[in-house]
């Protein structure tokens, strides 16, 4: 006898009594255990995105080079000569602070698999982080976690890890944050969409046995706030196996390069409900699944169960009868279970049946597409204000020395190299990486072409605290910036929006203006939103994270020869400052580091003079013009100099573009610089402080004239030359700052210190 659930057992999983009144009148009646915890999974919010579908629809999403938008497994974009590339970001925030190894491994898994199956080769990953303060032991221990899960998995696929950030700030104590991001390549018209279709095909499981692992994980984990039942959910947390991940994608890509199977679709969050119920919706068929034919590593797994296990490793297939046996004899030379375990019907319902009997049958449509949607009024927070901080002598003291400050930035856990980290992850796999980690971007080359692509994921979720609007925006530019800084054109946005429980005013207003803020950025720089995740309920014990709308884009070379990296190259080589001066302390890290405080309004970013600045850097790297082109972020103008001068000598660094030559030593000298800043007030404000839209170049002195033409109205202030071993600063004839490299060097590469 098929077992009935009632309201207490929807609240137990997560349903409220309005959505179970809802999922009763849809399936006319009390429904089956089955059907309401395939509702919790579906209509959960990580599935569901019932919060934030109202307001997402703002992006702009289609441009002449998108081929495949939002409602997909991945974005894909055209990039030239036939080729295209498949591109998506997603959060494994809270089964990263259960279990950081295997959250932030099963994470990888989880996108790599989105972008193969669009047919695409997985070729590059990047990862955005977010931990709180190193002081903290167990910030220290997620770090190690989920670095070392990250490194594993990808290093054992063999898909090279080229790019990321790293940031530590106390709202994330309870809740870290792992973004993983995945790029694949495919023939512009090879492009796989997971629709199912074909009434009679069957439905095939292929990939790793079913178990327990990570049941209710979108749910139970994914959905709620963290308190002090965090150690419990410990079992929603899959557990990774990235050696057969490495043969699903072999198989998968020959079974759909060579037209095996109709389509595919990966088995996510919420495991066989939601890969089955999308499919069948976006195809409006129905299908059958045969619960009891399902593969199991626990041979007491209950129905239910079995359809919303999270199990890694798996995919969902539909194949035309006269193909299943050359499907399952590839399957079987990849040595993968390859299962049928339901067929294609034209009922357009998901039903579920154990051992003949039917346990669960409910419109896909319903269940996949129309999950109920709520709005929740917004709030504005009474924290923020609406003018910058007034920085006077009292309450922001000037530092009395001011090389002593610069070293202090430069060894802050947010602006300090995090070699330590990328040093972890296999680079150079595949042999297509051409500028390595360490860069404003990542960039790699598209064998058998001169073509290239470049990546670069932003977010200062500081930023976004003191104004979403605003900080959202520079996320966008800035990954923009760094994109063309190393000579790329930004083409297409992934986004992973990170904010606390969307049933909060405050919050929701916040996750609001971040999305109003990505949408007029990217409308400004041509540079549409392919695809994304959204991830609420960061909260822990009631403290929401900083909204953290991690922006993940792509750049395209049409030349990946002409690419370039923040590095001095040679001594008098001239520095010039793109972009206005700054002079605002508001939500930097000189204003966090040096003073302990997060507060004011950053300042906006004029998209206008973006646009500008990022063209004209462009044109001058294709040109050849420059020799280093840097964007000046964090830790200000200071900053961005001694990066370059350190970049100009570190073994390994940003200067190695060939993975084939040996990985060269360090030449045994770094280049430094002699700069001159205008007379102010505040020379601290003029080093350190932050504003967009700034970039620092260098040029032969023979090519400064045609930079500065080329430069037009852009603020233009020429800095000073590359020099020996030494940054100097002055105003006047009052010399700021002197500092050698080699120390610089120190401070900048202590992170390691900080985590014994």
């Amino acid at each position: 006898m098929t077992r009935r659930a009632d309201l207490a057992a929807a609240e137990a999983l997560g349903l409220t009594a309005e959505e179970y009144a809802k999922i009763c009148e849809i399936q006319g009646g009390e429904p089956t255990y089955v059907e309401l915890a395939i509702y919790s999974l579906m209509w959960s919010e990580h599935c569901s995105y019932k919060h934030s579908r109202p307001v997402l629809g703002r992006f702009p999403t289609s441009g002449p080079r998108i081929l495949q938008g939002p409602g997909e497994n991945a974005g894909v974009i055209d990039v030239g000569d036939g080729w295209a590339v498949a591109m998506k970001v997603e959060s494994h925030n809270h089964p990263s602070a259960v279990e950081p190894f295997q959250g932030a491994a099963t994470g990888v898994g989880g996108i790599v698999r989105d972008i193969f199956t669009m047919g695409a080769r997985p070729c590059v990953s990047l990862d955005s982080l977010r931990f709180g303060e190193l002081s903290e032991p167990r910030q220290r221990f997620l770090l190690d976690g989920v670095v070392g899960g990250i490194a594993h998995y990808g290093n054992c696929l063999g898909i090279p890890t080229v790019g990321g950030e790293i940031y530590f700030e106390p709202s994330y104590e309870g809740n870290c944050l792992v973004n993983a991001m995945s790029a694949g390549l495919i023939r512009a018209d090879d492009i796989v969409r997971a629709v199912a279709a074909g009434v009679g095909n069957h439905v095939v499981l292929i990939g790793s046995k079913t178990g327990r692992d990570g049941i209710g994980g979108a749910s139970v984990l994914a959905s709620q706030e963290f308190d002090e039942t965090l150690e419990e959910k410990r079992p929603s947390v899959q557990v990774g196996d990235p050696f057969t991940e490495k043969k699903l994608i072999e198989a998968c890509l020959e079974l759909l390069n060579d037209h095996h199977v109709v389509s595919m679709q990966d088995l996510g969050a919420a495991g066989l409900t939601s890969s089955s119920s999308e499919m069948a919706s976006k195809g409006f068929v129905g299908l059958d699944i045969h619960a009891d034919r399902v593969p199991l590593r626990e041979a007491d797994m209950e129905p239910w169960e079995i359809m919303i296990s999270e199990s890694q490793e798996r995919m969902l297939a539909i194949v035309e009868p006269a193909k299943l046996e050359t499907v399952q004899g590839i399957c079987e030379r990849w040595d993968l279970d390859c299962t049928v375990i339901g067929e294609v019907t034209d009922t357009k319902m998901l039903r579920i049946h154990w051992h003949g009997e039917v346990v669960g049958d409910i419109p896909a449509r319903r269940l996949a597409d129309e999950s109920p949607v709520i709005r929740t009024p917004s709030v504005k927070p009474d924290y923020l204000v609406d003018e910058p901080v007034a920085v006077d002598d009292a309450s922001y003291p000037p530092p009395k020395d001011l090389g002593a400050a610069l070293a202090e930035l430069l060894a802050a856990p947010n602006i300090a190299s995090k070699r330590w980290a990328w040093e972890q992850y296999d680079y150079i796999v595949q042999a297509n990486t051409v500028q390595i980690p360490g860069s404003d971007a990542a960039v790699l080359r598209i064998k058998g072409t001169g073509r290239g692509i470049a990546f670069a994921n932003d977010c200062n979720g500081r930023h976004c605290y003191l104004d979403p609007y605003r900080g959202a925006k520079a996320a966008v530019a800035e990954a923009a910036r760094n994109l063309s800084c190393a000579g790329a054109l930004p083409v297409a946005v992934t986004d992973c929006l990170n904010f606390g429980n969307p049933e909060k005013g405050e919050i929701y207003w916040q996750f609001e203006q971040a999305v109003e803020g990505i949408a007029e950025a990217c409308e400004a720089l041509d540079t549409p939103v392919v695809s994304g995740n959204v991830s609420f309920y960061n909260e822990s014990f009631g403290q929401a994270i900083y909204p953290t709308p991690m922006i993940g884009m792509l750049g395209i070379y049409d030349d990946v020869d002409i690419h370039l990296d923040g590095a001095f190259k040679d001594e008098g080589d001239v520095i010039v400052l793109l972009g206005p001066p700054a002079g605002f302390v508001d939500g930097s890290e000189y204003q966090k580091v040096h003073y302990g405080r997060v507060e004011g309004r950053v300042p906006d970013v004029d998209l206008a003079l973006e646009v500008r600045l990022q063209a004209a850097v462009r044109e001058a790297v294709a040109r050849r013009l420059l020799k280093s082109a840097h964007d000046c972020a964090e830790g200000g103008l200071a900053v961005a100099l001694a990066e370059s001068a350190i970049a100009s000598g570190a073994p390994g660094g940003a200067q190695w573009t060939d993975p084939a030559a040996a990985k060269p030593e360090r030449s045994g000298r770094w280049l430094g610089a002699d700069v001159t800043i205008g007379a102010v007030e505040r020379p601290d404000l003029a080093l350190f402080g932050e504003a967009p839209s700034r970039v620092v170049v260098t040029c032969a002195p023979g090519d400064l004239e045609a930079v500065h033409a080329l430069a037009g109205d852009l603020p233009f202030a020429v800095l000073g030359v590359v020099t020996g071993e030494s940054l100097r600063c002055t105003m006047g004839d009052e010399e700021l700052l002197a500092l050698p490299v080699s120390e610089l060097h120190g401070v900048y590469e202590s992170l390691p210190d900080r985590l014994a």
